[in-house]
C-alpha cells in the first residue's frame, strides 16, 4: 500500500475518534480541542494524499474509490455532530449530504457506462469551504467568528448546489445512456 493510500486509510480511522470526542464528555473541555485537532489533521491528509499521488504517479483504483469516500465520511460525520449543539441546522446538513448521495449515485451510473467522472474545481472548492466551515464551527470562538462561521455555512451550501449542477450539466449524457 503506497503512502497516499495509507493517508486515506488514516483519515478513515480518525473519523470514529473524532466523532467520539465530538459527542462525549470523556475529556471534558479538552474534547473540543481534541476534536478540532483530529479534524484538521484528517483534512490535511486529504490535501496531502492527492498531491503525493499526482506528483509521484501513485494514483490507484483503491485511492480513486477510497479518497472521496474518506472525505465524505469525515465531513458528513462532522456536520452531523454539529447538529445537536445547534451550530448547524439539520436542513443544511441534509442538503449537503443529499448532494453527496446524488453525485455518488451519478458516478456509479457513469462507471457502469465506462465513464469516469473526475472531481471538478467546484467540487474541490466545496470541500475546502465545508472543511473551513467545520473548523470554525468546532473552534466556536464566538464574536466575529460566529459571523465568519455563518458566512462559511452559506458559501458551503451555495458551492454544494453549484457543484451538483456543474457535475450534472457536464455529465448529462450519463443520464441518457444505459437505459436511463
Amino acid at each position: 500500500m503506497n503512502l497516499p493510500n495509507k493517508l486515506t486509510v488514516l483519515r478513515v480511522v480518525m473519523v470514529p475518534f473524532f466523532v467520539f470526542f465530538m459527542l462525549t464528555d470523556v475529556g471534558g473541555t479538552a474534547n473540543k480541542w481534541i476534536s478540532l485537532i483530529l479534524f484538521v489533521v484528517a483534512s490535511l491528509t486529504d490535501m496531502l494524499d492527492g498531491k503525493i499521488a499526482r506528483k509521484y504517479n501513485l494514483v490507484t483504483n483503491f485511492g480513486k474509490f477510497m479518497d472521496p469516500l474518506a472525505d465524505k465520511l469525515l465531513v458528513c460525520s462532522a456536520m452531523i455532530c454539529l447538529i445537536p449543539s445547534g451550530q448547524l441546522a439539520p436542513a443544511i446538513v441534509i442538503v449537503i449530504i443529499a448532494r453527496e448521495f446524488i453525485i455518488s449515485g451519478f458516478r456509479l451510473v457513469a462507471s457502469d457506462n465506462g465513464i469516469v467522472i473526475a472531481a471538478s474545481y467546484w467540487g474541490k472548492f466545496k470541500t475546502v469551504f465545508q472543511m473551513a466551515m467545520i473548523i470554525v464551527l468546532i473552534a466556536d470562538f464566538g464574536g466575529v467568528f460566529d459571523l465568519i462561521g455563518e458566512i462559511l455555512v452559506w458559501i458551503a451550501v451555495a458551492l454544494t448546489i453549484i457543484s451538483l449542477a456543474d457535475y450534472v450539466w457536464k455529465n448529462r449524457q450519463v443520464l441518457t445512456q444505459g437505459g436511463m
